[in-house]
């Protein structure tokens, strides 16, 4: 419902309505409303219309022939959490009213009875009727207001049937119904269709939340079920088509096929390990060959070495590079002069342990005296000694 435009002189009676039962004197007439028994609180469906039953009579009148001429009705409602909402105001013999809101009966008259259509939800709550009467001089001469409840009840609204799970032979499936709109809340009831007929209740059955519970599966438990929601105004219902399979199902063969590949995948993985293993037994072994060859012996010609009586090496003299060419020198071709990379130099004396004195060294390899070498550009170079096993030291 849309509020009606408020003047200034409306909101004042209002509130000067509230306040009329105390400036009312005793010696003038009393007002009183009234309402059939057990109809102070109604109910009625949404989209349909009811009638709030109230009227009023006057009592103890000053004079037989006073006439009460003037009559305020003013009709509100209350709402929990909202301002106070006037709907419909009959005021100096003219009315005003909100859309779906009218007086039963027209004016003048003892019965103020107001009629409410198409009502919907929000048309719910307490109504206020207040009255008020005038002399013919509009001097106020009694007041009087009753309060009525009203309740709008909603029809379940169509319900949404759904199946959760897999429906399969051996599992456990769940069957769901909610209506989206319902006032009160709806109950819920599963029913299995004909030639079944099968009725459910608790505890696979959950009449407030809508929810049907199917256990261990089996494929004559296939058929169409029916979920009714009722209120005490109205039902309304939905079915789903329940087909229970016997063949393996999609999560199955996933897993089978994932579990296949899992497989192939850890025995790939077994022969490149077992490949990589072989591989690094045989690779030692090469290692261990080619670090076992032998250093190569120094080539030092045994005519051209000289060693003292003790075995130690004194000095080595290259006899290649001072071997004269054989045979003749062709004509025009020079005769290159000797030279040696490495002179030889007299070796430093060494201390014997046995206190035998060092034996002195025998000319140099080929004949060749040291004054030749020295004559020849040769140079005396440093021989590390060998001990008698053979060993540099």
């Amino acid at each position: 419902m849309v509020s009606l435009p408020r003047s200034p002189a409306t909101n004042l009676l209002r509130f000067l309505f509230l306040g009329l039962s105390t400036l009312a004197s005793p010696s003038q007439a009393q007002l009183e409303l009234h309402v059939p028994a057990g109809l102070t609180k109604l109910k009625a469906v949404e989209g349909a219309e009811v009638v709030l039953p109230v009227w009023y009579t006057l009592q103890g009148q000053v004079s037989s022939g006073q006439t009460w001429e003037l009559l305020t009705v003013m009709w509100f409602l209350e709402q929990e959490g909202k301002d106070l909402n006037q709907v419909l105001a009959y005021i100096s013999r003219t009315t005003t009213s909100k859309p779906g809101v009218s007086l039963v009966y027209s004016m003048p008259s003892h019965n103020v009875s107001l009629r409410l259509q198409g009502l919907r939800e929000k048309d719910s709550g307490s109504y206020r009727c207040s009255v008020n009467v005038q002399d013919h001089q509009g001097i106020n001469r009694s007041h009087s207001s009753k309060t009525l409840e009203l309740s709008v009840l909603v029809p379940p609204a169509p319900p949404s049937c759904r199946l959760l799970g897999v429906a399969r032979v051996g599992t456990n499936v769940t069957l769901s119904c909610q209506s989206p709109r319902s006032k009160p809340a709806a109950q819920y009831q599963w029913e299995r269709a004909p030639p079944s007929a099968q009725v459910f209740f608790a505890p696979v059955l959950d009449a407030i939340r809508g929810s049907l519970s199917l256990t261990n599966l089996s494929s004559s438990m296939s058929g169409v079920y029916i979920c009714k929601a009722h209120n005490e105004v109205g039902s309304a219902q939905c079915n789903v088509t329940l087909e229970v399979s016997t063949g393996p199902g999609p999560a199955v063969v996933a897993g089978a096929v994932v579990g296949t590949l899992v497989g192939l995948g850890l025995l790939a993985g077994l022969v490149l390990l077992y490949h990589r293993r072989s591989k690094a037994l045989e690779e030692p072994a090469n290692d261990i060959k080619e670090d076992a060859i032998a250093p190569p012996t120094l080539p030092w010609p045994k005519g051209s070495d000289t060693i003292s009586k003790n075995g130690t090496l004194s000095s080595v003299t290259s006899a290649r590079a001072l071997r004269q060419p054989q045979g003749p020198p062709r004509p025009g071709a020079l005769t290159p002069t000797p030279s040696l990379s490495s002179q030889v130099r007299p070796s430093p004396r060494l201390l014997r342990t046995d206190g035998a004195h060092p034996q002195p060294t025998s000319p140099s390899p080929g004949g060749v005296s040291s004054s030749t070498l020295s004559r020849m550009g040769a140079v005396p170079v440093m021989v590390p000694a060998q001990s008698q096993a053979g060993s540099l030291v």
